[in-house]
């Protein structure tokens, strides 16, 4: 691990894993479907557990995770677990709960266990702008599609302008202790955000969006998990 001055920013990780994958057409939590003979989980950590200036990080789990002690050890051995909660929020401010060490003004970046395909160059980018910035800010991808609003019965009430609209992915980069205290306001307010980006939003902050790829898909649907598998043959030299 690397040595930190005592006056160092570090920068931690939070991945949660606890997601139960109901839309997923599978008896396993989709964190757990293997790609090329290695999870989802094991291949979003990766550009994680590559990087030589990240501190540490926590997973977070289910209660009744029991795929999580089948992964390789060298991989377990780098990282600390926590319980999971309900909801991905609660899980977060679990994680953040759980980094041994960390201090109010470190960094942290939380990551999706769904999302196996972020590219190093992209997590390197979004680093190097957000510790240059006061609030941090997020991967995300400018929206290209024409937008439609529909009613309950699937029809179109109207078509909206995706003018300045982004779609948001992982890994978010904020400071740990006003991560924390956001997500506390927000859980004790009744809402349960989706993103880090939103409760940081609550605190009247405007988050840095950092252009990411669309490759860095999230795998939520199974024809997801086959998009996710040729990302990542063709990055590792197999067919496009």
């Amino acid at each position: 691990m690397q040595e930190w001055a005592p006056d160092a920013e570090r920068i931690w990780f939070v991945v949660p894993a606890a997601g139960a994958s109901r839309r997923m057409a599978s008896d396993s939590p989709k964190q757990y479907l293997r790609i090329g003979g290695r999870t989802i989980l094991e291949h979003a950590l990766a550009p994680l557990l590559a990087r030589t200036d990240l501190a540490g990080g926590v997973v977070t789990l289910a209660a009744d995770d029991s795929n999580w002690p089948g992964l390789p050890e060298a991989l377990r051995a780098r990282v600390a677990v926590a319980p999971g909660g309900a909801e991905r929020c609660e899980s977060v401010l679990s994680g953040l709960r759980a980094l041994a060490g960390a201090r109010e003004g470190d960094w942290v970046l939380v990551h999706d266990a769904a999302r196996p395909c972020l590219d190093p160059a992209d997590l390197e980018r979004l680093i190097a702008e957000c510790r240059q910035d006061p609030i941090g800010g997020l991967l995300a991808v400018p929206l290209a599609d024409t937008l439609k609003r529909g009613d309950e019965g699937a029809r179109v009430l109207e078509t909206v302008p995706r003018e300045g609209l982004w779609r948001a992915q992982t890994p978010q980069m904020f400071r740990c202790g006003r991560l924390i205290q956001a997500l506390e306001a927000a859980l004790a307010a009744g809402e349960r955000p989706t993103d880090e980006a939103a409760v940081i939003e609550r605190l009247g902050l405007r988050p840095r969006l950092v252009r990411g790829s669309p490759l860095n898909v999230k795998v939520t649907l199974p024809e997801d998990l086959a998009f996710a598998a040729s990302v990542l043959d063709s990055r590792a030299g197999g067919a496009p």
